[in-house]
């Protein structure tokens, strides 16, 4: 058997929890951590103070808000990721073999709950829960690029306790701390090599296949401040900290095609050579993130908003893995994903058409952090977007609203070039992708 070339390829197969933790957009970063933002695409986000989940995108923004107030919904995401092959090649350096793996893009929910208190006329406290980070990628088994990937899941929990101080009528002060969870699943195949026709000289006799799954959490930490330059303008700025997660994993190999009459005495040699369990660990730097907002009221009908955001992907350029396989070789894995840092600008408005309706409207641009094809890995085929954004928002009383928002992206044509792994071949074509955003959200006042 080809020891080290399969060793080397098990060892590379880790770093699909890499993959995990750099999966999506921009990047694998959610905004959806509301469904009333949504129908303006978050612009102003850092200083609307609209309901009780301004706790998360400005702790400061929450003394805007009197009494005690809570928020919750949930956004429907749902990607599109269609891949064309142009050229993709297998590890052996062969042809590759196997369809484009139809549409890898899968619906899924991110829920948030947020509650702010005025405590008394300088202090509020707030709480947010969201999921700030996940994606899914699903292709079908056997596509071209299975080396690389054939399907990613991550999920996150992130719990924000905050508390605010309005130092002045215009100015205002805020604080909290994030506790986040990553949890993870990927799974991808390898190719089973055995000597044919003779010492060194290399035999394809089918795949193996892999699963990683991995957890881990840690805390970090945000700020921001609201201004009230004028009475009809407002100005807010945030901070959210970077987060180093180490992660725990296991890797799992099984035969799913080794054919058993295919020389070296049966397939079970590979399998049994191969398959089990092997624990891996790795570090993840989740990036830091900071918001500049501005919110003015135009007259009692309109009211516009914007936003310029930035993003510090560059804090994970490549990834190292450490895996307790027996043997040296397989031990350490690096992984170069060369991400930058990415920007987002946001232009929205509302219009309060009466007590009961306000429509909103937003357009945005999005940076990807992952700008060079060679690069560009398929369980993130992740590229510079626009938003175009519409939504609503109806008041019951009051103290009661709720909020519906629609978005659709509109994703940069996107090719990947990706031979960063010879142990997963090349992956060369073309990407189709868009995506289609629905929210809702409901808030209430005490």
């Amino acid at each position: 058997m080809k020891t080290q070339h399969t060793l080397k390829t098990l060892s590379a197969l880790i770093l699909g929890l890499g993959a995990m933790g750099v999966a999506h957009g921009s990047g694998f970063q959610l905004l959806e951590q509301n469904g009333s933002g949504l129908g303006s695409a978050y612009a102003g986000s850092a200083a609307i103070g609209e309901n009780a989940s301004a706790n998360y995108f400005n702790p400061a923004s929450i003394t805007l808000l009197p009494g005690m107030n809570v928020s919750a919904g949930a956004v429907a995401i749902k990607p599109s990721f269609k891949f064309s092959n142009d050229g993709s090649t297998s590890p052996l350096g062969t042809a590759a073999t196997g369809g484009n793996g139809g549409d890898a893009g899968s619906w899924a929910a991110v829920p948030n709950a947020h509650f702010t208190w005025e405590v008394n006329p300088r202090v509020w406290l707030g709480l947010s829960v969201g999921a700030p980070f996940g994606l899914m990628t699903d292709y079908e088994e056997g596509w071209a690029g299975r080396y690389h990937s054939e399907k990613f899941s991550i999920e996150s929990i992130n719990v924000n306790p905050s508390i605010a101080f309005k130092a002045t009528d215009t100015l205002s002060f805020g604080v909290g701390v994030n506790w986040i969870q990553l949890d993870a699943d990927y799974r991808k195949a390898v190719p089973g090599v055995m000597p044919a026709g003779g010492p060194g000289v290399p035999g394809y006799y089918g795949d193996l296949s892999t699963k990683v799954t991995a957890k881990g959490d840690a805390w970090g930490w945000n700020a921001g401040i609201l201004w009230q330059a004028t009475p009809d303008t407002r100005f807010g700025l945030s901070y959210r900290s970077k987060v180093k997660i180490d992660a725990d994993g296991t890797t799992k190999i099984s035969n799913r095609d080794i054919n058993p009459s295919a020389g070296f005495g049966t397939g079970a040699g590979i399998v049994n050579a191969l398959s089990g369990s092997f624990n891996a660990e790795t570090s993840v730097e989740l990036p830091d993130t900071a918001i500049f907002s501005v919110v003015h009221q135009l007259n009692d009908r309109w009211t516009l908003l914007g936003d310029v955001s930035w993003t510090g992907w560059s804090s994970i350029p490549r990834l190292t893995i450490n895996t307790a396989h027996p043997n040296p070789a397989a031990q350490t894995s690096s992984l170069d994903l060369r991400f930058k840092d990415s920007w987002r600008v946001a232009l929205g408005a509302h219009y309060r058409y009466s007590d009961a309706w306000t429509f909103k409207g937003g357009v945005a641009w999005d940076q990807s952090p992952v700008r060079d094809d060679a690069y560009r890995p398929s369980a993130l085929p992740d590229n510079d977007r626009y938003w175009l954004s519409l939504g609503a928002q109806y008041n019951f009383s009051k103290n009661t609203s709720i909020d519906v928002g629609y978005t659709h992206l509109f994703v940069k044509s996107t090719s990947v070039n990706n031979a960063s792994s010879k142990e997963a071949g090349v992956l060369k074509g073309d990407y189709d992708s868009s995506g289609d955003l629905i929210g809702v959200q409901f808030s209430h006042r005490f």
